[in-house]
């Protein structure tokens, strides 16, 4: 007879704001996922994949109420807060990090996996509830047994929107023609007095889940960071 699984308690994640959970069963991943994990991890022998989220506002909210000075206040509250949760809920325990960290992680593969991945003509994942304003947060091996979670079964809320007004929205002209032009979205935010620097005209155009929308300075500092890793490239 087999052993019951240990229920999964959110609740230390849902006040970090991390209120997007998905457990996977190692051994029941698809091949090529199963295989890029151990390349990101030879050897790990974990029996779980612990994918986690945030969507909307909270958890921007709980990072700046913890005060942390730090150049990645999201990955550092993160990173705090998921070890704080394992202890918790698995003591004697451990779990290796893959997200956030150097570790080779298929985000969006993954996040598809769970039903929560849309593609959006902007280039960023998309749901039903909270539209583009929800991320990945952490993925981790995990010495666990919790329930596998079931994917999430919904249609890509782009399927059914006519007007498409994120592509007429981008003023670099970069969704036009079907497929996004990366160049032209580079080339139009390296720009100085580029007013998609530290945001994206397209995303905030998106209709669905405008009520999640993230705080103004979230905004900005997402997109900062990555105006800052595109300069760093070019």
């Amino acid at each position: 007879m087999l052993s019951p699984r240990q229920p999964f308690d959110a609740s230390l994640l849902h006040e970090a704001g991390l209120n997007l959970q998905a457990v996977f069963d190692v051994a029941a991943l698809p091949e090529e996922v199963a295989a890029s994990l151990e390349r990101a991890a030879p050897g790990h022998g974990r029996r779980q994949l612990i994918l986690l989220g945030h969507g909307g506002r909270r958890l921007w909210q709980a990072v700046q109420a913890a005060g942390l000075d730090s150049d990645h206040p999201i990955d550092d509250f993160t990173i705090a807060s998921v070890g704080r949760w394992f202890a918790a809920v698995c003591p004697g325990r451990d779990f290796h990090l893959l997200y956030p960290g150097d570790a080779p992680v298929g985000l969006q593969q993954l996040g598809q996996l769970a039903g929560w991945h849309h593609p959006s003509p902007f280039m960023v994942g998309v749901r039903q509830q909270w539209g583009s304003w929800y991320a990945y947060r952490a993925a981790l091996l995990a010495d666990s047994d919790f329930p596998p979670t079931p994917p999430l079964q919904e249609a890509s809320p782009c399927a059914s929107c006519a007007p498409r007004v994120c592509i007429e929205a981008c003023p670099a002209g970069a969704l036009a023609g079907g497929r996004f032009d990366l160049a032209a979205c580079v080339a139009w935010r390296r720009q100085p007095a580029s007013p998609c620097r530290h945001t994206c005209l397209a995303r905030l155009a998106c209709p669905v889940g405008r009520g999640h929308r993230y705080e103004p300075a979230q905004i900005r500092h997402t997109y900062a960071q990555s105006l800052a890793a595109i300069e760093a490239y070019y």
